[in-house]
C-alpha cells in the first residue's frame, strides 16, 4: 500500500469539508425550494461533465507511469456517469415513467464509480503526483460531486405529498 501524501489528503478533506458547507448553506436550499424534478435535473446536468475523466487515459495529462487499471476504471467509469446522467436529464425533461428509476440508476452508479475511483487510488496509486493535470478531479471535483450525489439521495427519498413533481406553495400571511 503506498505511503498517505498528507498534502494531498488535507486537500482532499478540505475540499469535502467546503463542498458539504457549500452543498448544505447554499444548494440544498435552493434545490428545495424547486420541485423535485427540476432539482434533480440540475444535479443530474452537473455530472454530465464527468466525460472529463476520460483525460485519465491520455498520456501528457497523466503521467505514462499512472497505474493504466486506474486510469481505465476512471475514465471509463464517469463516462457511463455522464452519460447515465444526460439520460437522466432527458427522461425527466420529457416527462418519462422512467425518469426516477434512471435517477436512482445514475446515482448509485455515479456513487460507487467515485468510491471505487478513491479506493484503488488510495490502494494503487503510489504518487497522486501521476495524475498530473488530474491531480485536480479528486482533489476538487470529485468531492463536490459526492456531494451533489447525496443531495440527489436527499431528493429520491424524499417521498409525500411534495412528489407530485410540483413545488409546494408557502403559506399564505394573514
Amino acid at each position: 500500500m503506498p505511503a498517505i501524501n498528507l498534502p494531498f489528503v488535507l486537500s482532499v478533506v478540505g475540499a469535502f469539508l467546503t463542498s458539504s458547507a457549500v452543498g448544505y448553506i447554499y444548494v440544498w436550499p435552493w434545490l428545495r425550494s424547486l420541485p423535485r424534478v427540476e432539482a434533480l435535473r440540475s444535479l443530474a446536468a452537473f455530472h454530465a461533465f464527468r466525460f472529463f475523466g476520460m483525460n485519465f487515459l491520455v498520456t501528457g495529462f497523466v503521467s505514462p507511469e499512472l497505474n493504466p487499471d486506474f486510469a481505465s476504471q476512471v475514465g471509463w467509469g464517469d463516462l457511463i456517469a455522464a452519460a447515465l446522467a444526460l439520460f437522466s436529464m432527458a427522461a425527466l425533461s420529457r416527462g418519462w415513467s422512467i425518469a426516477i428509476p434512471a435517477v436512482w440508476v445514475f446515482n448509485i452508479w455515479g456513487t460507487l464509480d467515485l468510491l471505487n475511483a478513491y479506493y484503488m487510488g488510495a490502494t494503487q496509486l503510489k504518487d497522486p503526483g501521476l495524475m498530473g493535470a488530474g491531480i485536480y478531479v479528486p482533489a476538487l471535483y470529485v468531492p463536490l460531486l459526492l456531494v451533489s450525489h447525496v443531495l440527489i439521495f436527499l431528493l429520491l427519498f424524499k417521498v409525500g405529498p411534495a412528489e407530485d413533481h410540483s413545488a409546494t406553495p408557502a403559506p399564505a400571511r394573514t
